[in-house]
Parts: C-alpha cells; sequence; structure tokens
C-alpha cells in the first residue's frame, strides 16, 4: 500500500531541470533555493562550478513540483523578474516531460548508427529520432529495418547550396531539437552551423590534428602509438575545433595489427559518442567560450 501511494505521488510530481550561468558573485544559490522553496518545489539535485579565472558562476538544478500548482509560464515570468534580473543571468528551463528531436546523419560507416539505434530502441535514448539522412544510399537498409524514416541527399562540390537548403527544410519540417553526425562524412556548412549552435554532435578520432585524413588509424600504426582514442564535440565553423563533451582512450601495442586498431577505434567511437548524446540530453553540458561544463 505504501508503495502504490508513493508510485501515486511520483507520478503526479513535474521534473525541472534548470541551467544557470552569469557573472560570479555572492548570494545566487540562496536566491534560486529559496525561491523554488517559496513556490513550493522540491530541489532533488544541485551543483555549481565558478570558472576562477572568467568569474563566471555555473549551476544546474533539478526540482520537483505538483503538476497541480505548477505552470511553465508562470515559472519562466517569475524566475525571470524576481533572480534572473537581479543577478544578470543567462539561463534555460527544461521540463522532464518533453522528448528532444534528434536527426542522424550518416554516410556508409554503420558501427555508430547500429550503436545509437539500439540504444534507443531499447529504451537507453529518452528521445524521438524522426529521420536519419546520408548523402549515400548504403545504410537505408538499417534505418528501414528499426522503421525510421530516411532521407537521401547526395552531396557534392556542384550542389552544396541545395544540399543545404534540403537538410534544413527536413530538420525544420520534423521541429528537430539538435543533430548528430554518426560518421557523416561531409563538412558542415556555416549557415548550417548557425542554425544549430551547440545542436550539433560530432564524433571523430583523437589523433586530430595529428592524424589527419582518410586513414587516421594506419598513420598512427606508423608512427607506433601506444594509445588510440575518441573524442565526441559540438560542431563549430572553425573544423573538428568545437566543445568537447566527452573523450576516452584505450591502449593499444606493437602486437595490435591495423584493423585491431580500427577495430578497438570504432568501439571507443560508438561509446563517446552515446555518452556524449545522454549528457546532451540529459541537460549536464554548459557551453561557454568555447569550452564545456560537464555536470555529474
Amino acid at each position: 500500500m505504501v508503495d502504490f501511494y508513493f508510485f501515486l505521488n511520483f507520478t503526479n510530481m513535474k521534473k525541472i531541470t534548470i541551467l544557470i550561468h552569469c557573472k560570479d558573485q555572492s548570494g545566487i544559490i540562496a536566491a534560486v533555493t529559496n525561491f523554488i522553496a517559496s513556490i513550493g518545489g522540491n530541489i532533488v539535485y544541485i551543483d555549481q562550478h565558478v570558472d576562477q579565472e572568467q568569474e563566471v558562476f555555473f549551476m544546474r538544478l533539478e526540482g520537483e513540483f505538483e503538476k497541480a500548482s505548477f505552470n511553465t509560464s508562470d515559472f519562466k515570468i517569475q524566475f525571470q523578474q524576481k533572480i534572473a534580473d537581479l543577478f544578470n543571468m543567462s539561463w534555460e528551463l527544461h521540463t522532464a516531460a518533453y522528448l528532444p528531436k534528434m536527426a542522424l546523419f550518416v554516410s556508409k560507416y554503420e558501427h555508430c548508427l547500429y550503436d545509437i539505434l539500439g540504444r534507443y530502441k531499447s529504451g537507453e535514448l529518452t528521445l524521438e529520432i524522426p529521420l536519419i539522412v546520408s548523402n549515400h544510399l548504403d545504410l537505408k537498409p538499417i534505418a528501414d529495418s528499426f522503421g525510421i524514416p530516411f532521407f537521401h541527399v547526395p552531396v557534392s562540390k556542384d550542389n552544396k547550396s541545395e544540399a543545404e537548403a534540403k537538410h534544413l527544410a527536413l530538420l525544420s519540417e520534423h521541429a528537430i531539437d539538435f543533430i548528430v553526425l554518426a560518421r557523416y562524412m561531409q563538412i558542415i556548412p556555416e549557415g548550417f552551423i548557425n542554425q544549430y549552435p551547440h545542436k550539433i554532435i560530432n564524433i571523430h578520432h583523437s589523433f586530430l590534428p595529428a592524424f589527419v585524413g582518410a586513414k587516421p588509424y594506419h598513420s598512427a600504426y606508423k608512427r607506433g602509438v601506444k594509445i588510440i582514442g575518441a573524442t565526441s564535440h559540438y560542431v563549430t565553423v572553425e573544423l573538428d575545433a568545437g566543445p568537447i563533451i566527452e573523450q576516452d582512450v584505450t591502449r593499444v601495442s606493437h602486437t595490435h595489427s591495423i584493423s585491431d586498431l580500427v577495430s578497438k577505434g570504432r568501439d571507443l567511437e560508438k561509446i563517446v559518442l552515446s555518452t556524449g548524446i545522454k549528457l546532451h540530453l540529459d541537460r549536464k553540458v554548459m557551453v561557454y567560450n568555447n569550452k564545456t561544463v560537464i555536470f555529474s
């Protein structure tokens, strides 16, 4: 009986996440927490970080409210007037009930796509995937097997503007919140990036800029590297120089072949990309001056 009562109470709660950054100053945490308490909210998580060099304060807060008494629009107005204006804050409010819409961009490599779709179908990624976009047809059977619409948009040096327009139209039509480049082997145009700032996640091997080109693992093998890795990051206009979300490495030795390096590298790419997606989904990433604050 007690467990059932708890379940009923839990389902009647509205969960929110607030992300804040502003100039570091005294009284921020007290003001925010007192405001939440004053309107009947319960704080279930709070974390903060101060960039001492830039004198910038960052905070992530999760709260719960009775659904019957919580109104998102009213909360935004009150928080802005009573808290945000006082401290000159930049802030965001996200509700747990909303499922973000993610678009996947792919080319011919399938390992990251299979991994993401597997996690999605198992319920590990709480989101919607309205479409998969590719400049090739190779991975369409995978999209079909998962029941996700697949759009083929060829890209060449002669049709880049046309392809960009088609991409943006598809994303707008499906109300996409963020994009994941699951080994999409095309440079994203500046106009596209500007439409989705810090909302395009890419994955690449961690050899950049040391081992550039189409066969980084071959180059690393020739140099006898002892560590290989992968990096997920937000896409910016400067190629492969966006804010880093997640990284990981694994050790290799002289006994490993090129195919071993490729296999290990792809395993890392899958893990690092999925971790980056989950951090983004959970609103645990804050970007400031091309760096990230990642909350636990």
